[in-house]
C-alpha cells in the first residue's frame, strides 16, 4: 500500500477512536499529578499555595480557551458539517467563512487548548512536550484523512480554499465574517460535554491531589463551583433538551 493510502487509513482509524487519546493523556497525567503531590519539591514553586492556585486558574483559562474556539466554531457552521460524528467523514457543505478562513481545522485546534490545560496542571516539562508531540503525530493523520475526503467531494473550491488557509496555526490576513448567525442553542446542546469535562476534570485533580497531600488542605473553590454549575446545567439540558428545542441544527 501506497505511503498515501496508508496515511489516509490510519487516519481514518484514528478518527473514528479519537476519542481515546485524551483518556490516555488524562491517565498518565493524573499519575504524574498524583506522584508529585505524594512526593513534593521543596524547590517547586506549585509548593507555594499562592502560586499553585495562580497556575492552576492559568492552566483552566487554557482549556476554556479551547473551548470557546470550538463554540465559536460550532456556533458559526451549518449543520451536518464541524459535528461529533464518530464512524465517518461528513460534511455537506464547505465551511470558509468565519474562523474557517483562518485556519483549516480550528476543532481540533480548540481540542489542543483544552487538553494542554490539563497536561500543563502537571507542572512536569517533559510531560507537556511529549502530549505536544503525541497530539501532533496523532491528529496529523486524522486531518490528513479529513482533507483527502474533503478534496474528493468539493475538488478545486477545497483545493483553493487550501491553498489560502493553514491547516493548524491560524492566519488572520483573509479573516472572512462568517455567513452563518450564532446559534446559541446548537452549541449548548453539542458543547455541553465540553464545558463538563473541562471542570470535572479540574476539580478533581485539585481534589485528589489535596486529599493524598501532607499537611493543611487548600482546595480550589472555584474549580469546585463551575464544576458544580456545569453538572447542573448538564443534567438541565439532558432533561429539557427536546422541551426547550436544542435539537440538531
Amino acid at each position: 500500500m501506497a505511503l498515501l493510502e496508508e496515511f489516509e487509513k490510519q487516519g481514518n482509524w484514528l478518527f473514528r477512536y479519537r476519542g481515546v487519546l485524551p483518556l490516555i493523556i488524562l491517565a498518565v497525567g493524573a499519575f504524574i499529578y498524583i506522584r508529585a503531590e505524594l512526593n513534593p519539591s521543596p524547590s517547586s514553586f506549585m509548593e507555594v499555595n499562592s502560586y499553585k492556585s495562580i497556575y492552576e486558574i492559568s492552566c483552566l483559562l487554557v482549556s476554556l480557551f479551547g473551548l470557546a474556539i470550538r463554540v465559536y466554531t460550532i456556533g458559526h457552521t451549518p449543520s451536518k458539517t464541524s459535528g461529533r460524528n464518530i464512524k465517518e467523514q461528513v460534511a455537506e457543505s464547505l465551511n470558509t467563512t468565519g474562523i474557517y478562513s483562518v485556519v483549516r481545522h480550528p476543532l481540533y485546534l480548540g481540542n489542543f487548548f483544552m487538553w494542554l490545560g490539563p497536561a500543563m496542571l502537571t507542572a512536569n516539562f517533559w510531560f507537556i512536550v511529549s502530549f505536544c508531540l503525541a497530539y501532533w503525530i496523532y491528529y496529523e493523520r486524522i486531518m490528513f484523512a479529513e482533507e483527502q475526503f474533503l478534496r474528493r467531494k468539493f475538488g478545486e473550491a477545497y483545493t483553493e480554499w487550501a491553498s489560502r488557509v493553514p491547516a493548524f496555526i491560524p492566519c488572520f490576513k483573509h479573516f472572512k465574517k462568517p455567513c452563518h448567525s450564532f446559534c446559541t442553542r446548537k452549541v449548548v446542546a453539542k458543547e455541553k460535554n465540553g464545558l463538563l469535562a473541562v471542570f470535572l476534570i479540574f476539580c478533581s485533580f485539585n481534589v485528589v491531589g489535596e486529599l493524598v497531600h501532607k499537611g493543611k488542605h487548600h482546595f480550589n473553590m472555584i474549580f469546585i463551583g463551575m464544576c458544580i454549575l456545569s453538572i447542573v446545567l448538564y443534567i438541565v439540558v439532558k432533561i429539557f433538551r427536546k422541551k426547550i428545542n436544542l435539537v440538531k441544527q
